[in-house]
Order: structure tokens, then sequence, then C-alpha cells
């Protein structure tokens, strides 16, 4: 079992996402502290890119705040080691292919993890494209975390049959922010992924309520929280942590609790 499956034992887990070094590289630090400390399982560190092809206009105006600031992944891999003496909760990066490509497959996955990064979520990585990284991810024990959204179909059992760490199910089409209503039929989703895996799924893209975290905790093994938290950031800037700690608190409360049994 892999150690990003290991956050999903026993419990539902909460799973919150921020943009790194978004306003600042110790403000980043404090922030993935108080998320863990609010009760967050896993965290998401979103790598700013130019073109982040899945981010709606929250996490966009993130990343330009972190590219003002002189964001690079070297900058990231430092933030991440002050995490480290800071907290143990797991971690993984949000990134773009172009990224992990330019700095090296193999220096990055090393990098990863030698600071305890233990999943890349790569959105505009398709299945049928990630056979150059994924046996360099596999050396270092970095999980390759697939996405399946409302429209993977047929592709399912493929993406899903040799995942590892946990399945990021989107949602709803279209780019990541907050969502009043989702409608896509999720039960059923998760049903047609449950067919080919026992690898936990988690729900992102839209969850912003803990009446939602309640509702969504029931289907899958997680959710997961991007543009809510990103909100908090960009409202209280370099004081954000405890807003964070507090949100965290609530939607972890929100979640169903597993019987022991």
């Amino acid at each position: 079992m892999s150690e990003l499956a290991k956050v999903f034992q026993n419990k539902k887990a909460f799973i919150g996402f921020v943009v790194a070094d978004d306003p600042d590289a110790d403000s980043t630090v404090k922030n993935v502290v108080a998320l863990a400390e609010g009760g967050a399982d896993l965290v998401e560190l979103g790598i700013p890119f130019s073109d982040p092809v899945a981010d709606g206009p929250v996490i966009q105006e993130a990343d330009l705040r972190a590219f003002k600031v002189g964001v690079t992944p070297d900058k990231i891999f430092e933030i991440v080691a002050a995490i480290r003496k800071e907290t143990t909760v797991p971690l993984v990066f949000l990134t773009y292919l172009n990224i992990v490509f330019k700095y090296g497959y193999d220096k990055f996955c090393a990098r990863c993890q030698k600071l305890g990064v233990s999943g890349l979520i790569i959105p505009d990585m398709p299945y049928e494209e990630k056979g150059d990284l994924a046996p360099i991810a596999a050396k270092y024990a970095v999980d390759l975390i697939p996405l399946v959204t409302p429209t993977s179909g047929h592709r399912i059992e493929k993406i899903v049959k040799h995942a590892t760490g946990f399945i990021y199910v989107v949602s709803s089409m279209g780019v990541t922010g907050t969502r009043n209503t989702i409608k896509t039929d999720l039960h059923q989703l998760i049903q047609q992924i449950r067919q080919y895996t026992d690898t936990p799924t988690a729900i992102g893209f839209g969850v912003h309520t803990p009446e939602q975290a309640s509702e969504l905790g029931a289907i899958a093994d997680g959710v997961i929280v991007g543009s809510a938290i990103v909100k908090l950031v960009a409202q209280n800037g370099t004081n954000a942590a405890p807003a964070l700690k507090k949100y965290a608190q609530e939607m972890k409360a929100a979640l169903p609790v597993l019987s022991a049994e």
C-alpha cells in the first residue's frame, strides 16, 4: 500500500489545496501547517503555471500573485523543506507536465521522495501520455494520481485499473471553482470506478461547504477543496492561517465517521 493510500485508512479524508508561494513562502508554510492542525489529512500544493488549463479564475489569480514574488520550482522545494520542519502531513503536488519535464523527470521525482511529496496530480497529462514519467515516478515511490471526469466513459477502466495513491474524481465539467450545485451522478461514476479498482477515491472541483463534504463524503473516500481555501488566502493575505485552520476543522467535522467494525 502506498503512503497516500494509507491516508484513507479507517476514515474519510479531507484534502486541502493551496497555491505554493501565495502570497509568499513563509505564509505558504504557515497555511499548510494550519490546514494540518485543522484536520486536513492531505494537502495539495499547487505549482503555479502560466497556462493552468484546469484552473478557474481564483487559482489563476493566486498563480499570478506567486509569479509576482518570484516563484520557481526550486523555491517550492525549499518551501516543502520548511513545511517538513513543522509537520508530517502528507503532501502532493498539483502541477502541469511541462514544469516536471523541464525540471527533469528523474531530478523532480527524486526531490519529491527526499522531501516527502508522495504524489503528483497532472491535469494536462492524459493516461496515454504518462509512459515516460510513470516508471521514474514509481522508482521514487511517487504516485501519479489519475483524474476521472464525467466524460471519461469507456476510458475509466484503463485510467484506474493500475492506479496507486488515490483517484481524483472531477465532480463537474469545466475548470476549478466553487459550485453550489453539482449535477453529475457521482454515485454512478464511483460505482464504475469500483468495478476496476479498490484504490481510494476523492471528489474535487466545486466542493466548498460542510454540507457538500457530508454528502460527497458518503459517496467517496474523501473530498478535495481548492478554490474556497485559495479565496481565504486572497482575503486574508499573510494572516490566513487562523481562517484556514477553522475552515479545515469545519470541513473535517462534516465528513461521515466510519464505524469501528
